[in-house]
């Protein structure tokens, strides 16, 4: 009961502290020297209110800054040409080696070591398998899976 009526006080104090604070400022409306003062935190509160839709400009590649809307448009669309026609020299430096033959199995030591390795209580992929469910069918499980990725 307490609590209820500091509350209510509380908020009768905040009222009376807003009302106070508005007819100070529809007073300070009609005086002159306040009015640019009001204009200054309007503007403010204006421009903080305002979404950044874009940049007002923009350097290009010669150092010349563009301004208008179309040149900068331009100039990001001629750095992204540029930028994803680009070849790279390690792009031709990767080389690999042909295996030929069959692959090497997984062998059920390397399979159970995996299994123990595994973290419990993870959240389960696009499988639905959790490591629980895979520890609780024992061998059988483990063996039907290490069939399955050496199929793979």
């Amino acid at each position: 009961m307490e609590y209820k009526k500091n509350r209510q006080y509380a908020n009768r104090v905040i009222s009376s502290a807003k009302e106070k604070k508005q007819k100070q400022w529809a007073n300070d409306i009609n005086d002159s020297k306040c009015q640019n003062e009001i204009f200054r935190r309007a503007k403010q509160m204006l421009t903080e209110r305002q979404d950044i839709t874009g940049l007002n400009c923009i350097k290009e590649a010669s150092g010349k800054v563009i301004v208008d809307d179309k040149g900068i448009e331009d100039c990001w669309k001629e750095y992204m040409e540029k930028l994803m026609n680009e070849e790279k020299e390690s792009d031709h430096k990767i080389s690999a080696e042909v295996k030929e033959g069959p692959a090497v199995c997984i062998r059920m030591d390397e399979m159970r070591a995996a299994l123990k390795k595994m973290k419990r209580h993870k959240a389960p992929g696009l499988t639905g398998l959790v490591t629980k469910m895979i520890q609780a069918t024992g061998d059988i499980g483990t063996q039907w899976i290490l069939d399955l990725c050496n199929v793979l």
